[in-house]
């Protein structure tokens, strides 16, 4: 009898920027600001909103963010899109220890957003799995 293959094991790296999350309405251009950043930017548009992630650094202060700060996980190896279960590798041990995500997918990795506050639970949470995890923490500030 065959054993199952090991899972595979994932280095995360704690991206330094702290970010916004900003909804606006769909009908809205895509502002400036929201394509000038260095660091981690996602936009996503549907039918219901204009949805931008990005440092919070570069949202003006007169647009309406959200209140918390976030800070991203980066997968730093290129994920294959025949792989199964990335997000839920490391959903599972964040949401058994209370903390919610905010997931992006990129054609080449996956990033996860969890609150500034809980930013050290998630770390310890993702840290607690040895075997699937590997966190670099050297650019955190």
């Amino acid at each position: 009898m065959s054993q199952p293959a090991p899972a595979p094991r994932y280095t995360l790296r704690v991206l330094p920027d702290r970010l916004a999350i900003v909804r606006l309405d769909p009908s809205q251009p895509l502002p400036a600001w929201a394509t000038v950043s260095a660091g981690l930017t996602s936009v996503t548009r549907t039918a219901r909103e204009l949805s931008i992630v990005c440092p919070i650094s570069a949202v003006p202060a007169e647009v309406p963010k959200d209140q918390r700060q976030w800070r991203a996980f980066e997968f730093t190896e290129d994920l294959d899109f025949a792989l199964v279960g990335v997000l839920a590798a490391i959903a599972t041990p964040l949401a058994a220890a209370s903390i919610s995500i905010f997931a992006i997918s990129t054609h080449d990795t996956d990033y996860v957003l969890v609150e500034n506050d809980q930013l050290t639970a998630a770390i310890a949470a993702l840290r607690a799995q040895p075997n699937l995890f590997e966190i670099s923490t050297s650019d955190v500030g």
